[in-house]
């Protein structure tokens, strides 16, 4: 086994690190965004057997849209990044490189298996700075590459120790041998071409056969003139090991993909949907342009799809002469490496061997794959690059005339490739700098330019982002998505009408129905949007809901598996008050997906709005199980076990409260709750807390404002209440509820009637039918002895509220009171007779606070931050039409309005919640 001293080990290292330290400074972008970013399946809440059950994006295997990527390694790596630094993407790109060092070196181990230690040591330093592993070493997503050539080539190593004295078998590392193909394969499919490699390592390379000398063989014994060697035999039982093996690892990896290629459209690989010849033409020359690749990576670009190579159309194209010089000079050196003995035709076989069988997988030659030309797939063809460039210095370096020219090429060789490597490390920066990057080479491909666009777009550079999404229309006129974008991005510029027009144009564009073909598998997924973008953006116009509801059902009906078209459907039968429907809707979803936690939530909402809490709070818990951090079930699972009004349920309430603002705690409606749980627990310190909490980072919190105040007087602290009041009436100065508190603290605490008056006034000034606040100033005119206003003021609050018996009561009162002074006692009253009078008055003014704290009970306002998706359309004064009691004492008096309080704030924070207020 050859031997790879600690020198050559320091030496790649250092190279590795010299031509991609600047990628650390990179973050992610392209295809990291959906594999890294929004990928669920890196976060420590999903199982780890969904690893094994969705691609390499997260999405699961079963449906349509996955591209089949089955890579649960790889992912799993990711997902111990994200374990340690969660998305910071230094460790990400870190970890890239170090697997790339580590390739180097298993890969200098295996060429000094062909070739001297000195070009060993070159085609390993030319594998480490070549420019065309940026995409697989700079892009998180290259991760792939990277792990599966470190056990691609392990398996290769490892079979190489297979073959014992006098060519007996050692089992053992042929068994290690196929545990590490499987290993290779879960980080890449193309893992599993290293038993191709293996293959031949031992006809040509470890039983030392020729091509003549093999075919001589295996005439002599079909014609029966010798018996089968028994070295061959050993080598056939080696073969059917591990052709076996590898047909077991291809049967399990159809069953993962359960028999369905991915689905891809004619805008990711145009040739692949082309008829013959062009399609077999283009995928031909395909060739030649990856090979060029690796001889001058001057230009190198992240998206190779769509219009970036035009189709080859016919024989008379004249990049067909490329493509038969490529099979020529292949096919020369295939001829050589089989033909002749000698260590250079084995050197050149296995070089030729990593080109190509790595490389078949993502040829296109047997079946489609999702691009035309990928730089990254690459990364293990270039190997058998390498080598053969090591090989061909060795040659020219052996020559004492051109031995000082060879060195001076490969000097500069390695130099330029380095500098090159170090500086494409750069544009995949940002999104921005990768796209633009790659339309300095193609300006032909609308992705290209859809791309830029988007990198604009999440920047909120709207007009610049339009522009290039414009100019990917024209680019290609035909194709779907550069039309959705340009109307998404007209409707974030709030121009409606373009953004109609655009959406009708990408919707004129999609293939219409052909009798007797599935619709779904010519029509990729994400196409289907137009028409939930169409919809959505036409439903924020109440008089075209039911054209925005056909839509849907259109969608739907194309594909009835569209899931987002069933939550999108939903949400607005809500909107059009069907939530019976929008049930159904939901259930259906469900049907497709039930590990979206969204979906739950979203029945959740519908369930209140059907009026049954507790199959809703049933629904937001399975949100829960399934995303314990999801924040809206959080909060308003809360709130629905507060509303309840079951003490038990508080606990559980306060600890997701708790779940909620660690969540989003810059957030004060989860403080304002966690004040409301507080209060109904009598906890008046920690109410307070939480209050001034929501209060602090919401200036003028509503809600937090007059209950804050509310439990100031409620705990005999009405001075401390009235600079709240204050605060929250020069925020809302026609908050009703306010004015009353105020205007009651006034009267009864500061004696300041006048102050009182005021605030009453004002209500009726607003309210002219406001019960509590005429009651409250006839209350006023009482204190200020003007008894006559006092009884016409009880007469018409009595005829606006004639079933109050309090009213009825306090008007006979003053009758009576006025009866008393007619009499013509008033000025020389006994003083037995005043004190009755005023014991009168007492009683009179006790009633009259607790009414007003009957009507001044705490509530979440109309302030307070929508939770919910789906809302009743109801009002808050509903609740405050609730009717008293009879009473026989002030304390039962008090018991009754203490649990009317209660009851009255349940009721008013619930319809909050359904108001969306």
């Amino acid at each position: 086994m050859a031997y790879v001293s600690p020198k050559e080990i320091a030496l790649i290292i250092g190279v590795v690190a010299a031509c991609y330290w600047n990628s650390l400074f990179c973050g992610f972008v392209f295809d990291d965004v959906s594999a890294i970013l929004d990928n669920k399946d890196l976060h420590p809440s999903t199982p780890l057997k969904r690893l094994f059950l969705n691609d390499f994006w997260g999405t699961p295997m079963s449906e349509e849209r996955s591209h089949k990527s089955y890579r649960p390694l790889t992912v799993l790596t990711f997902r111990l990044n994200y374990l340690f630094s969660e998305l910071n993407a230094v460790s990400y790109h870190l970890l890239n490189v170090i697997f790339h060092a580590v390739v180097c070196i298993v890969f200098l181990k295996v060429c000094k298996l062909f070739l001297d230690s000195r070009s060993s040591a070159v085609a390993s330093l030319l594998f480490a700075v070549h420019p065309i592993h940026t995409e697989a070493v700079t892009g998180v997503v290259g991760r792939a590459e990277l792990l599966s050539s470190i056990f691609f080539l392990a398996a290769f190593l490892s079979y190489t120790r297979s073959k014992g004295p006098e060519n007996t078998i050692v089992w053992t590392p042929i068994a290690l041998t196929v545990f590490l193909v499987a290993v290779a394969t879960l980080c890449k499919e193309q893992g599993i071409t290293v038993v191709g490699i293996c293959c031949v390592y031992e006809v040509f390379m470890a039983q030392g056969y020729t091509l003549p000398i093999l075919w001589d063989t295996v005439v002599q014994i079909l014609r029966g003139k010798g018996s089968i060697p028994y070295c061959m035999l050993q080598m056939l039982l080696k073969l059917i090991v591990l052709m076996f093996s590898t047909l077991l690892l291809v049967v399990i990896r159809v069953q993962v993909i359960q028999s369905q290629l991915p689905v891809f459209t004619r805008f990711d690989n145009p040739a692949a949907v082309s008829p013959f010849p062009a399609r077999q033409l283009t995928f031909n020359y395909l060739l030649p342009v990856n090979a060029w690749l690796l001889l001058n990576p001057s230009e190198l670009c992240c998206d190779w799809t769509m219009g970036t190579i035009p189709l080859v159309e016919t024989l008379l194209d004249v990049r067909n002469i490329a493509t038969i010089t490529f099979f020529c000079f292949l096919g020369s050196l295939l001829i050589f490496s089989l033909q002749y003995p000698g260590d250079s035709s084995k050197t050149v076989l296995m070089a030729l061997c990593l080109i190509v069988l790595p490389f078949i997988p993502a040829s296109n030659l047997f079946f489609p794959v999702g691009f035309v030309v990928a730089e990254r797939v690459l990364y293990v063809p270039s190997m058998g690059f390498c080598m053969l460039v090591a090989h061909g210095w060795r040659k020219l370096s052996s020559n004492s005339m051109l031995r000082k020219l060879s060195w001076i090429f490969l000097s500069l060789v390695l130099f330029i490739h380095a500098l090159k490597t170090l500086q494409r490390n750069w544009d995949w920066e940002s999104e921005y700098t990768l796209f633009m990057s790659a339309l300095k080479v193609n300006k032909n491909n609308a992705k290209l330019w859809n791309n830029v666009g988007h990198a604009l777009e999440n920047e909120k550079n709207f007009e610049q982002a339009l522009r290039f999404f414009i100019q990917a229309t024209q680019v290609q006129p035909d194709d779907i998505g550069a039309h959705m974008n340009v109307g998404r991005t007209y409707k974030n510029l709030n121009r409606t009408k373009e953004a109609e027009e655009s959406y009708l144009v990408a919707k004129s564009l999609m293939p219409q129905i052909i009798p007797g073909k599935k619709y779904a598998a010519r029509v990729a997924p994400n196409h289907l949007n137009v028409y939930i973008n169409l919809a959505n953006l036409i439903r924020a116009n109440k008089s075209r809901l039911e054209e925005a509801d056909q839509l849907y059902r259109q969608a739907i009906s194309m594909r009835p598996d569209f899931k987002q078209a069933y939550i999108s459907r939903g949400e607005l039968l809500l909107k059009m008050n069907k939530p019976t429907q929008a049930k159904e809707a939901y259930l259906r979803a469900l049907e497709l997906d039930r590990s979206n936690a969204d979906l739950w939530y979203n029945l959740a909402i519908v369930y209140i709005e059907l009026k049954d809490p507790t199959e809703a709070l049933n629904n937001f818990n399975r949100a829960l199980e399934l995303n314990p951090s999801h924040k809206l079930a959080l909060f308003n699972s809360a709130l629905l076990m507060q509303e309840s009004g079951d003490a038990r349920l508080r606990p559980e309430a306060k600890k997701r409260l708790l779940d909620y603002v660690k969540e989003e705690p810059q957030d004060a409606n989860g403080y304002f709750n966690l004040g409301m749980l507080a209060m109904d627990d009598k906890k008046d310190a920690e109410a307070e807390t939480w209050m001034k909490k929501a209060i602090k980072l919401q200036a003028g919190f509503r809600s937090a404002l007059f209950n804050l105040a509310l439990l100031y007087s409620q705990t005999a602290k009405e001075l401390k209440a009235l600079p709240v009041l204050e605060e929250l009436l020069r925020y809302y100065p026609d908050h009703t509820k306010g004015l009353i508190l105020k205007g009651d603290i006034l009267m009864n605490q500061k004696k300041d009637i006048r102050g009182a008056k005021e605030c009453f006034e004002k209500i009726l000034k607003m309210d002219p039918n406001n019960v509590q606040g005429k009651h409250n100033l006839c209350v006023v005119y009482f204190e200020e002895r003007d008894l006559l206003k006092a009884e016409k003021c009880l007469v018409e609050t009595l005829a606006l509220a004639p079933h109050e018996e309090y009213i009825q009561r306090h008007l006979s009162i003053v009758r009576s009171k006025i009866a008393s002074l007619g009499t013509g006692e008033a000025p020389m009253i006994p003083t037995e007779k005043t004190k009755a009078a005023e014991g009168e008055k007492a009683t009179f003014a006790n009633l009259k606070e607790v009414k007003n704290e009957q009507k001044t009970t705490r509530t979440p306002d109309s302030n307070n931050k929508n939770k919910g998706q789906g809302k009743a359309k109801k009002h808050e004064e509903k609740n405050n039409t609730d009717k008293e009691t009879k009473k026989k004492s002030t304390k039962e008096i008090k018991d009754i309005e203490k649990k009317r309080v209660a009851a009255l704030k349940r009721l008013e924070e619930i319809e909050r919640i359904l108001n969306g207020e």
